[in-house]
């Protein structure tokens, strides 16, 4: 049978369950830059997503959480467009940045509101990084900011509200999740950064240079690290302020003390090594393996005065 490009897109609509309302066109060297802070989204949906059906109800999984935001794109990040998705009044797109450079089977998603397409191939975002002090009055001033899965820009996306407006008044709450006002673990980092900094903690582990706390003790790991070390694992990471304090955005530090849960925190140091070293090994390099059974986490050291000139 000869395939045609009608064909392969008819079958492309019924394995993905699209509508007759969906158009679905395939672009070679169209690019978008973002002019907004944009959501990036690993479904196509995001009517779904923002409203489901009933227009007022965001599509939370059982922890509360949007999983289908993968992060938020600074203004100036460049997009390659691969597909143009239409649905009614909303045009789609399937796209791949270097902001965001992890593997995925699904593909990653941009609403075309927030973004201005060219013809030609775009820089990419220059990735200033600020200097030590400001980062971390960066992070200090996130402090009380909400949990956001996906989120790295801590005061929200009204266009959210308009592009996707709730069909009846929601509570603050739920207004501020529509918004994604609030950051993740990594977010929190990124933002500070101004996304100089990888977007995952998957990246995060090899970041930088390793800081030598195998076999020590939290007193002994203190002494060992300096503003802005990073201690990391697959899933999460902590930033050091000082000697004495770090910062981290969790979905809940304890679930059974009231006024423990999730959100941006400043805690002690020692504190927070003493619990981590309950659960988990310190090892030099990420690589390393450890006795079967065992979690691990390292310390890695990014940032310096050369990255800064």
């Amino acid at each position: 049978m000869k395939i045609t490009p009608l064909f392969i897109v008819f079958c492309f609509m019924v394995t993905t369950g699209c509508s007759d309302r969906q158009e679905i066109k395939d672009y070679s060297n169209f690019y978008a830059v973002a002019e907004l802070p944009t959501p990036v989204l690993n479904t196509p949906d995001f009517s779904f997503v923002f409203g489901k059906k009933d227009g007022k109800t965001l599509h939370l999984d059982d922890c509360g959480l949007i999983r289908e935001v993968e992060f938020i794109a600074l203004p100036k990040t460049a997009f390659t467009i691969e597909k143009v998705i239409k649905r009614e009044r909303i045009t789609i797109y399937k796209i791949t940045t270097e902001d965001y450079p992890y593997p995925t089977q699904e593909g990653y998603f941009i609403d075309s509101r927030f973004v201005k397409t060219v013809d030609y191939e775009p820089a990419n975002r220059l990735k200033r990084l600020p200097r030590k002090k400001a980062i971390i009055n960066k992070l200090v001033s996130a402090e009380g900011s909400s949990y956001i899965w996906g989120g790295n820009y801590k005061e929200g996306i009204p266009e959210m509200l308009s592009f996707y407006p709730p069909h009846s008044s929601i509570s603050a709450d739920l207004k501020k999740q529509w918004m994604l006002k609030g950051v993740d673990c990594s977010g929190l980092l990124y933002e500070a950064t101004n996304g100089s900094t990888p977007r995952n903690t998957s990246s995060l582990i090899t970041f930088g240079e390793p800081v030598t706390i195998v076999g020590l003790n939290a007193n002994q790991i203190i002494q060992q690290v300096e503003p802005l070390d990073i201690i990391v694992w697959e899933g999460h990471v902590i930033i050091v302020l000082d000697k004495e304090r770090v910062i981290e955005s969790r979905l809940d530090y304890n679930k059974e003390q009231k006024g423990n849960q999730g959100g941006v925190r400043i805690r002690e140091l020692k504190e927070v090594l003493s619990e981590i070293l309950k659960e988990r090994i310190p090892v030099n390099n990420y690589e390393g393996e450890v006795e079967r059974g065992k979690q691990k986490f390292v310390v890695r050291r990014w940032y310096s005065i050369k990255q800064n000139k």
